[in-house]
């Protein structure tokens, strides 16, 4: 095991299969001579060369199209997106194209390719630079969607996004990039997609939650123990597909669930957490399922502000009060 960064995981992973597979070239703004917005692709033009790690102009339509189309002939591309709000742009290629040529082919052509970067709140990056966009992505037939919470998912799952034969959105956050933690240096470690983890074992309560907001939940977690509540957290990792068998296994155990997510609450995967927890295991539960989400409004930019627009770990401990009774009430 290594020590390294979270932004150093996503780097090794895309040079190790970058190595491994001679298809697989990254394209996006700025990947190259700049090495990335964020330098997760840095180092990499100067290993692989221009013909791998392609500039583009500021279009995402079009270089996602591009990917696509090398897509399309045998090639698999990694799509950078300087931030997710920006595939906004490209949501035309993604949910009409990448997600439905494989099925509108009858089989004929599959899209191996991954379209990442970050995404979710940031450090006062405000309204259009700071959503949390997979909402927009896993209600699409045809795309998997990824949200590593840590470096040795960030590089295990990155790893099996780009040799998945699938269109895979891969949303990263920029909160996370300088993070550190233990990754595997074997060139063949990869997490499956579609395995969620168990980050912390409880009794009492499970919360659900990833990226920043896990690490909320962990922070909520050492509160509560002084309390004497036990908390279970399970750490998605996919969002599409979803591990449903190990978040319904540990509601089972516990008899209680929060779910926790950064972005706004309606028809969000809060949402569609509990309607599956409520449908799997309602016979399970002693006390409803509570979700922690961001504030229904635009992302401000003031910092205060900003911080009353995300979950924080203040509200997940009252949450999680509420579902074991325990908050006076």
């Amino acid at each position: 095991m290594a020590v390294m960064t979270y932004r150093e995981a996503l780097n090794l992973a895309l040079r190790e299969e970058m190595h491994r597979d001679p298809r697989v070239f990254v394209i996006g703004e700025e990947v190259g001579l700049y090495e990335g917005a964020y330098k997760v692709t840095q180092g990499l033009l100067k290993e692989f060369g221009p013909q791998r790690i392609v500039d583009t102009p500021i279009a995402e339509s079009g270089f996602t199209g591009v990917g696509i189309g090398a897509a399309m002939v045998g090639l698999r591309p990694v799509v950078e997106m300087m931030t997710f709000n920006f595939a906004l742009l490209a949501l035309d290629q993604i949910v009409n194209t990448a997600a439905k040529m494989n099925y509108m082919s009858g089989g004929q052509y599959p899209i191996p390719i991954v379209v990442r970067g970050p995404g979710g709140p940031a450090h006062q990056l405000a309204a259009q630079h700071s959503q949390s966009m997979e909402s927009y992505f896993y209600h699409v037939p045809g795309l998997k969607v990824v949200r590593p919470s840590t470096p040795m998912d960030a590089k295990g799952l990155l790893k099996s996004a780009i040799r998945d034969d699938n269109p895979v959105i891969f949303i990263e956050s920029e909160t996370l990039y300088a993070i550190k933690g233990e990754v595997p240096e074997d060139p063949e470690f990869t997490v499956p997609l579609g395995e969620a983890i168990v980050r912390r074992e409880g009794t009492d309560v499970t919360v659900i939650a990833y990226m920043g907001m896990m690490y909320r939940a962990m922070e909520a977690a050492e509160i509560l123990e002084k309390d004497g509540i036990s908390v279970e957290i399970v750490d998605p990792r996919t969002l599409r597909p979803m591990d449903e068998k190990t978040i319904v296994g540990s509601v089972r155990k516990t008899h209680r669930a929060v779910v926790v997510e950064a972005g706004a609450g309606f028809a969000g995967m809060g949402s569609e957490i509990a309607s599956f927890i409520t449908e799997r295991a309602f016979d399970d539960l002693d006390a409803p399922v509570e979700r922690v989400t961001g504030a229904n409004a635009p992302m401000p930019y003031a910092r205060n502000l900003e911080r009353l627009k995300t979950p924080n770990k203040d509200r997940v401990v009252d949450a999680v009060r509420r579902v074991c009774y325990a908050n006076g009430s």
